[in-house]
């Protein structure tokens, strides 16, 4: 068996904090967390830390956590941490700087089937485009947004009254497995990438996940 990887860990929600202690259960080492700056929450506005920095305090890594990800403070103390692979989990998007910098590039976790529902609502989209399949898919970071290679796919069926709560939960326990056997099998050199104009038939027709905003959340009542 090949050595374990050097990982940095992007992430800030607890959809990321699961996969980053899945990681932490795995053989490969996070050497390094890098989340979102605590903010103020609930009626006192406190000062709240994400979920995925809450994780690497209690596992004692390090955390870094910049406004700006082309600091040169910051991208200093990244080099300095001498990784293999950077992982991003529902993290924001990066720029060339930092994911172009490790050994192994960068691979992002994506609550899709890839290239279908590129964006930042896969889980809502595919419940209101009537998907009756969806999965995870782990890729590599390029330039344009959920365009990368393809490493890795875990298909999940939706059934019909799942809710987006639901399908949350199952993409959640399906993308923690992918995500490891993507690391092991970039490790092991076993992965071949696949381009995602490969994966989408000519007669299929491309739906992207955008962002949600309130005019998506109205109720038409004149639909069944």
């Amino acid at each position: 068996m090949s050595a374990p990887l050097r990982i940095a860990f992007l992430g800030t929600p607890p959809f990321a904090a699961v996969c980053l202690s899945a990681i932490l259960e795995s053989r490969h080492q996070v050497i390094g967390v890098v989340t979102a700056p605590d903010r103020p929450a609930g009626r006192g506005h406190r000062m709240t830390a994400s979920a995925v920095k809450e994780c690497a305090l209690k596992h004692q890594i390090p955390v870094l956590q910049p406004e700006k990800l082309r600091d040169p403070v910051f991208i200093n103390q990244w080099d300095e941490w001498r990784i293999d692979l950077a992982v991003v989990v529902a993290f924001r998007m990066l720029p060339e700087v930092l994911w172009n910098r490790p050994a192994l590039g960068t691979v992002n976790l994506h609550a899709s089937l890839l290239p279908q529902l590129r964006g930042a609502a896969p889980i809502q989209r595919a419940i209101m485009a009537g998907f009756e399949r969806t999965g995870v898919t782990t890729f590599r970071l390029q330039h344009e947004i959920d365009t990368g290679d393809v490493l890795g796919t875990i298909p999940v069926s939706i059934g019909p009254n799942v809710n987006a709560g639901e399908l949350h939960d199952l993409l959640l326990e399906a993308g923690k497995e992918l995500l490891i056997q993507t690391l092991d099998g970039l490790s092991l050199g076993t992965i071949k990438p696949l381009p995602q104009d490969q994966l989408l038939g000519h007669d299929v027709k491309l739906i992207t996940a955008p962002k949600l905003f309130n005019k998506d959340m109205k109720v038409d009542w004149n639909r069944t």
